[in-house]
């Protein structure tokens, strides 16, 4: 009686450990989110592969931006596409005045410059003293 009863307990406890091990193989690993931007020849680009610049007058890890209404305009913020998407690592998100929420890098908002036509461009470089193109 005690010898079954103990085949019975390695057989259950058998089949557990392969229930445990089939459960297992049909998941997937956990995928880490992409980032919002990326290093492109010295600079940050957007997933357009346009630069990104950060503004002087941003307080660094505030929280916020100061570049809203026509200075959003000439500078769109690059802005978080989805809701889903949250801070990890050096990337944190700003919320803006509207109440949309923007990417930082190391606690600075990033924009884009409108006058910069395609991907390479960096004419936002240096604008009014204020301006800087974002550096990974």
């Amino acid at each position: 009686m005690i010898r079954s009863s103990k085949r019975l307990l390695h057989r259950g406890a058998l089949l557990l450990t392969v229930l445990a091990l089939a459960a297992c193989a049909g998941m997937q690993p956990e995928k880490k989110p992409a980032a919002p931007a990326m290093a492109d020849n010295g600079a940050l680009v957007g997933p357009s592969k346009m630069t990104l610049y950060t503004f002087d007058r941003d307080n660094a890890g505030s929280g916020k931006s100061v570049c809203n209404g026509p200075c959003a305009t000439n500078w769109p913020p690059l802005m978080v596409a989805r809701a889903e998407d949250k801070a990890q690592g050096d990337w944190s998100i700003v919320l803006r005045d509207d109440g949309s929420r923007q990417w930082a890098y190391k606690g600075r908002p990033l924009y884009y410059w409108v006058k910069d036509q395609k991907p390479g461009d960096r004419t936002g470089d240096g604008v009014n003293q204020v301006w800087r193109t974002a550096t990974p």
